[in-house]
């Protein structure tokens, strides 16, 4: 029960706060900072924040003995510190005579949250500055700083010039070294000025504001201009992630070097010109040839790295220099003609066709490559990894808990955690609650449902974790848990007038209704573990693994949907062998188990290839969803379709995938799905097709992530993962696309790759609008660079004939010719390309028809 002289605390009672702790004695402010810790502990819900956080600060401030026990209160993870009114908490300490303010605010900047510094950096700053101290310089503080400076909390201050902001700024000059240290902070220091004195100043708005306030300090005086140039060179040189970088490109770009500096800082341009990302080399570039100074040596040193990049406007800008450095030094032009010719083999034809130029020009003869390697030449399949241990000691599984509620949920390490939670529950509950509860409450705010995702399991696992350790709360949850079981015998048929995204796939549900069991059966029993606990990573489940585990039941029953799970994890095809040594078990277990390995598991399904259109009138029917979000929906996607075969009873909706109405995408899910049918790639990737499209045609981030667990599974891929990967090849963001190219190596190296069917669907959906095939080019290039140009020719010759009987060419066509002329060459295979003697037959000299030619004659010889 809590004490009810801190009832102010729970109504944000900011005044009876501050009422409370003034005036009082040494031994009063002893006795209410023994009763209000251990009112905070008793607290059901100990969540802090805006008006309650204020008043928490105030009283732990009037009563708390130090710095660090004030610390450790305010610094817990419930107490949000981002609106607390620190003017009362500095009312309240000046008042009782605290010294300790700047040294509370230094231990509340070690805690703040790694993934939010923003939450209590203000109240840590304003602290700060009462005491006129000095500011910590740790990653966190620094990262709020420059976050603070973009979106200032007092209203006076979001009128002000950001540079005249920071120029009255008390912590500029202890940070400002720190800016070209922190790695990852460039990303912050990207925003653009928010705030405008001015409606009409367009100046304060400009895109990159904090360099280009930094830059407009130095040249005021306010800044050293060297310290900036050399710290922006510093932070280069050391690399970050190419986002963090892009705020001290634009630096430089601001303070705009003069020759002088450029001269004294060459060593450090000419290796950003080498080895940085594109756009920082292209400033070092830019800059070394507007000085024009550097030796002869550097510049041919760093253009041999440069030659070898990818990027073609870096390659060409530095195949012009040294053009025009050949042309001025006459006597070095065969030297400098031969380092130009390293760019011979570039994947781009036409910078292959201007060195053939260059060195012809400048006296230099190349022998002619010769080509040897035919076919693919990638390592075989190393194979799926074995699964961890189970979890039988309850620190380890804390650890785990701790592990899987921080960051993205992923189904082994969830599978592992329902098997430990039940293993641990049935034989020492004390235990694992003193290990887990702790953990549970320092991640409770990753335990909320989100309610606009209809696949969120947040919520449910939660739910679960902290029914494990408390069984009374079960009774709260236990409808909720019956529906989600009882959901996965439903397949509900798409709702055309109603078309709001409320279907959850037949996996998902699935995957609810094992994690709801969990929470309805844990504790009952003894239960041995978890009949469907992977013994692979892929998510698959050996038979005689299964075996042993039933056996260990004897003839207690087994929970329902655990052990639909561990059956849907065995391998295709029948076992009579073990299927007797089951039924010889003489239990339900048993029972099924025979069954299953008798009629060889689950069925192929059939599988069709339909295109869906935009649902006419979602826009106006579904009242939950926008203009905007229809007009992002594209006009039609391709899909598969899945039917059991004939006579099949699906009675869990696993083998039945209708086609599904355009709508807004659901959430990251798909990669959950992989573990439930780990032998069944086809039918996984049918039911996560609308979210891999959606990297696609929605530019979705993450929603790829399921192809390559599909691609090491090991099973019968079908039409719907040519489809996935095809989608997968334009994705818009690059981490989607190298998910793709993971599992298009994974599955020729396997020799299981239908390379012309996945170039067969790359091709239709181009041409349909939804895939752009420039973004196809870079992880297509990359197939065929780590091992696999066979595979890549032979997916692209099926994808070709498409984008050149459209009437016009999509954008990027040309770019699939030349890497598919380089794929042809390499290998030396000949495919026919219909449609590719019409284009390398029109007059004229564009990019399309030249490449196009390149190709034909390619196929020639």
């Amino acid at each position: 029960m809590t004490d009810g002289r801190f009832d102010y605390l729970n109504t944000g009672g900011v005044r009876a706060a501050k009422v409370a702790v003034t005036g009082l004695t040494d031994e009063q402010r002893r006795d209410m900072a023994k009763a209000l810790l251990v009112h905070i502990r008793k607290q059901e819900n100990p969540w802090f924040w805006e008006g309650r956080a204020t008043a928490l600060a105030v009283v732990a401030v009037g009563c708390l003995p130090s710095a660090a026990q004030a610390a450790q209160l305010l610094g817990r993870r419930s107490v949000s510190l981002r609106a607390v009114q620190t003017r009362l908490v500095v009312e309240v300490a000046r008042e009782r005579g605290v010294t300790w303010l700047a040294d509370l605010a230094y231990r509340l900047a070690d805690k703040l949250p790694r993934t939010d510094p923003d939450d209590g950096w203000e109240f840590i700053g304003e602290l700060l500055a009462a005491e006129q101290a000095p500011p910590p310089t740790g990653d966190l503080f620094v990262t709020g700083w420059v976050r603070h400076l973009a979106w200032p909390r007092e209203q006076r201050q979001r009128g002000v010039p950001l540079a005249e902001r920071m120029a009255a700024d008390p912590f500029l000059d202890a940070l400002l070294p720190r800016l070209f240290e922190v790695d990852g902070i460039g990303v912050h220091m990207s925003f653009d000025a928010p705030w405008s004195r001015d409606g009409d100043d367009p100046e304060n708005r400009e895109k990159m504001a904090l360099p280009r306030a930094l830059a407009a300090l130095a040249g005021t005086g306010r800044l050293d201009r060297a310290v900036l140039l050399d710290g922006c060179l510093s932070r280069l040189l050391r690399d970050d992630r190419p986002a963090a970088l892009r705020a001290f490109t634009a630096l430089l770009d601001q303070l705009a070097p003069t020759g002088a500096e450029v001269a004294d800082r060459a060593a450090g341009y000419l290796r950003l010109l080498a080895d940085a990302p594109a756009p920082v080399a292209t400033m070092a570039q830019k800059a070394l040839r507007q000085w024009d100074g550097a030796e002869t040596e550097d510049v041919l040193d760093a253009s041999r790295a440069v030659l070898a990049r990818p990027e073609k406007a870096l390659v060409k800008a530095q195949l012009s220099w040294l053009d025009r450095l050949a042309r001025r030094l006459p006597d070095r032009a065969a030297e400098i003609a031969e380092v130009i010719a390293e760019a011979l083999d570039h994947p781009a034809a036409d910078i292959r066709d201007r060195v053939a130029t260059l060195t012809a020009r400048h006296g230099h003869a190349p022998a002619p490559a010769v080509v040897t390697v035919v076919g693919d030449e990638l390592p075989p399949p190393a194979g799926p990894l074995p699964a961890p241990p189970p979890i039988t000691d309850p620190d380890e599984l804390a650890e785990e808990v701790g592990v899987l509620l921080d960051g993205r949920t992923e189904a082994l390490p969830l599978d592992r955690v329902l098997d430990g939670v039940v293993r641990l529950a049935g034989t020492d509950r004390a235990t694992l609650r003193r290990a887990l509860v702790p953990v549970l409450d320092r991640h409770r705010h990753s335990m909320y449902e989100h309610r606009w995702d209809p696949c969120c399991i947040c919520e449910l696992v939660g739910g679960v974790l902290y029914t494990a350790v408390e069984p009374a709360r079960a009774a709260d949850r236990r409808g909720r848990w019956q529906a989600l079981t009882a959901a996965v015998g439903r397949t509900p048929e798409p709702d055309m007038q109603n078309p709001a995204p409320t279907r959850v796939p037949a996996p998902h549900r699935l995957w609810r209704a094992r994690i709801a069991e969990v929470g309805m059966r844990i504790g009952e029993s003894a239960y041995p573990g978890l009949l469907a606990m992977p013994t692979s990573a892929t998510g698959a489940v050996d038979p005689m693994a299964l075996y042993e585990r039933i056996a260990r039941l004897g003839s207690g029953g087994p929970w329902r949907w655990d052990l639909t799970q561990a059956l849907l994890r065995l391998p295709p095809g029948p076992d009579e062998p073990l299927a007797a040594k089951a039924r010889a078990l003489r239990s339900p277990a048993g029972d099924r188990l025979a069954t299953w390995l008798r009629d060889g598991g689950l069925p192929a399904p059939v599988a069709e290839i339909v295109t869906v259109p935009r649902q006419e009138g979602y826009k106006r029917t579904a009242r939950w969803a926008t203009d905007w979000e229809y007009d992002r929906q594209p006009e039609r996607r391709r899909q598969v379709r899945l039917t059991p075969p004939e006579g099949y009873a699906d009675r869990f909706g696993l083998l039945t995938v209708p086609p599904v109405p355009l709508r807004g995408n659901q959430g990251d899910r798909a990669a959950f799905w992989a573990s439930v049918l780990p032998w069944h790639p086809g039918v996984v990737a049918a039911h996560a097709l609308p979210e891999v499209a959606s990297a696609a045609d929605q530019d979705v981030r993450g929603a790829t992530a399921v192809l390559p667990l599909l691609a090491e599974s090991g099973g019968a891929e079908g039409p719907a993962l040519d489809l996935a990967l095809a989608y997968g090849l334009g994705a818009r963001h690059e981490a989607d696309r190298i998910a793709t190219l993971d599992a298009l190596l994974v599955l020729a190296a396997a020799g299981t790759l239908d390379a012309p069917a996945v170039g067969d669907h790359l091709g239709a959906l181009v041409t349909d609008g939804n895939v752009l095939p420039t973004r196809a080019v870079s992880p297509l290039r990359d197939a065929a660079t780590a091992g696999a140009p066979l595979s890549t020719w032979r997916l692209l010759a099926a994808a070709l004939p498409a984008l050149l009987a459209a009437p016009t060419a999509p954008r990027g066509t040309p770019d699939l010719l030349s890497l598919a002329a380089e794929t042809a060459t390499r290998t030396g295979v000949r495919i026919e390309v219909p449609g590719l003697a019409e284009v390398a037959g029109r007059g004229g000299s564009s990019r399309l028809v030249r490449e196009a030619r390149r190709l034909a004659e390619a196929l020639d010889r």
